[in-house]
């Protein structure tokens, strides 16, 4: 293969100090419908009214466009996580915080996103709603047609969930606005956002 990396003049963090803050990735994880995107679209709106400057990615929504062609079986569910973790790594290049709302349920998986950012770039948040509780909500209704085998592989009823052991965030909480301050509170702690 002929090919070589090319070098831009402009570095993560000259991109990422224009914006005051520094870039990371919030890799939010969890079952369908732990509250993963509402999460963290209530963390985006938090950061916008810091003044930070951030992009949120939905695993479903980029199955609309860039992943439409991956299917749901393991290897499809791979080669998505892997696509979504390079398009994360470019959005943390150019200085933002990136927020990404994926179901993300193997860890080798999870690793390799992980591998592919600078040391504490990567911040897993595992929100961690149990799946009676995510089958109550329920609010596409893919619970109840994976239950009635319409759905193949869906994670927790016929694919597994490989939980979070160590994630640096922890939520086990409902309560949506102490968990937005708990991750904001994590990102000042961290200094990728000012105190």
């Amino acid at each position: 293969m002929n090919l070589t990396w090319h070098n831009t003049a402009l570095t993560k963090q000259k991109r990422a100090s224009i914006k005051g803050q520094k870039a990371c990735v919030l890799w939010f994880t969890g079952l369908s419908a732990s509250g993963k995107s509402t999460l963290a679209n209530a963390v985006e709106l938090r950061l916008f009214e810091l003044n930070r400057h951030t992009y949120l990615l939905d695993g479903d929504n980029l199955r609309h466009g860039l992943n439409k062609d991956l299917s749901f079986d393991e290897h499809s569910r791979t080669e998505n996580i892997r696509r979504l973790a390079e398009l994360c790594k470019l959005f943390v290049d150019s200085g933002l915080i990136v927020l990404s709302a994926f179901i993300s349920p193997f860890k080798k998986d999870r690793d390799m996103a992980r591998a592919l950012f600078d040391e504490g770039e990567f911040i897993e948040i595992f929100v961690d709603t149990p799946l009676e509780l995510c089958e109550q909500r329920d609010p596409k209704g893919l619970y109840k047609k994976a239950r009635n085998k319409e759905i193949d592989n869906f994670t927790g009823i016929s694919s597994p969930y490989e939980r979070p052991q160590n994630p640096q965030i922890h939520i086990a909480d409902s309560d949506i606005n102490k968990n937005v301050e708990k991750i904001i509170t994590y990102l000042k702690k961290g200094a990728f956002i000012n105190a």
